[in-house]
């Protein structure tokens, strides 16, 4: 099962793409192959329609996802019969200064969810500074918590693909 991990950090790698490589290493400890990219690579769109899950992460800037995740999601299409995420099973990191954002995870799953018709793991994960290592790793329970979602995420989407109803969902419009 593949698994991809975007980052949607306009800035580069930093704590957002270390949560996702955390979670991405969950499901890899449990046999997925997976790959960590980036917002403005070039393949991306195509690589995420390829992928079996899709774990969508993103600094949290004005109680949102970034304008850069937000350009790439634009890019992805919709158009009935051309739908590469309806149904994938996707989780959303985000990362923030403020525990005040942690509502800003919601906003980015309601548009995986309602808009492209995804198949979002529940709860969200949201870190802030404190629960990095000084090296710029998720440290203790935000450490757990990338496994664990990882691990959930890989069985989600081996649920949807053993499932024609989940499969065959779509954006209702």
């Amino acid at each position: 099962m593949k698994i991809v991990g975007v980052d949607g950090s306009p800035f580069g790698p930093g704590k957002t793409a270390a949560a996702i490589a955390a979670v991405l290493a969950g499901a890899a400890n449990r046999g997925a192959q997976t790959e960590l990219i980036r917002h403005d690579d070039p393949a991306a769109v195509d690589r995420i329609a390829r992928a079996d899950a899709v774990v969508f992460g993103s600094p949290t800037y004005r109680a949102s996802h970034t304008a850069a995740l937000r350009a790439l999601l634009e890019k992805i299409d919709r158009k009935q019969g051309e739908e590469p995420l309806a149904g994938t099973p996707v989780a959303v990191v985000m990362t923030g200064a403020s525990s005040a954002h942690f509502l800003g995870t919601r906003d980015l799953a309601n548009t995986l969810s309602g808009f492209f018709g995804t198949q979002v793991l529940a709860p969200d994960l949201f870190f802030q500074g404190r629960d990095f290592d000084d090296a710029g790793a998720p440290s203790g329970r935000a450490a757990e918590l990338c496994q664990l979602h990882g691990a959930a995420l890989l069985e989600l989407a081996a649920a949807v693909q053993a499932s024609t109803a989940l499969r065959a969902l779509r954006p209702v419009v």
